[in-house]
């Protein structure tokens, strides 16, 4: 019904930047909030950044100030821009998204993940 694609993790020195983005495809009728979230290894899933429909953004204290979130709403797609990265920002990185089909009410949907690495 709903899917979710991200792209745009790499390997990237610390201190660099790196982009993300997320195509959410499907029977959408509408997106409410979109986001991204992280998981380290041995560490649970956290949130990175959020979205509104209308704008209004949600940062994690840890990136506010690094890590930038964007959305396209007519192409339902949601960026991450993460400039100065550290090393404790490797982690899987997942777009999240509250969507509504055209046969059914909000619901979350996840995609698959993209790696970041943060290494010199």
């Amino acid at each position: 019904q709903v899917q979710l694609v991200e792209s745009g993790g790499d390997l990237v020195q610390p201190g660099g930047s790196l982009r993300l983005s997320c195509a959410a495809s499907g029977t959408i009728f509408s997106i409410n909030v979109m986001g991204w979230y992280r998981q380290a290894p041995g560490k649970q899933r956290e949130l990175v950044a959020t979205i509104t429909r209308g704008g209004t953004t949600n940062y994690a204290a840890s990136v506010k100030g690094r890590f930038t979130i964007s959305r396209d709403t007519a192409k339902n797609t949601v960026s991450l821009q993460m400039n100065s990265v550290k090393p404790e920002d490797t982690a899987v990185y997942y777009c999240n998204a509250d969507v509504r089909t055209w046969s059914g009410p909000y619901r979350d949907y996840w995609g698959q993940g993209t790696q970041v690495t943060v290494s010199s």
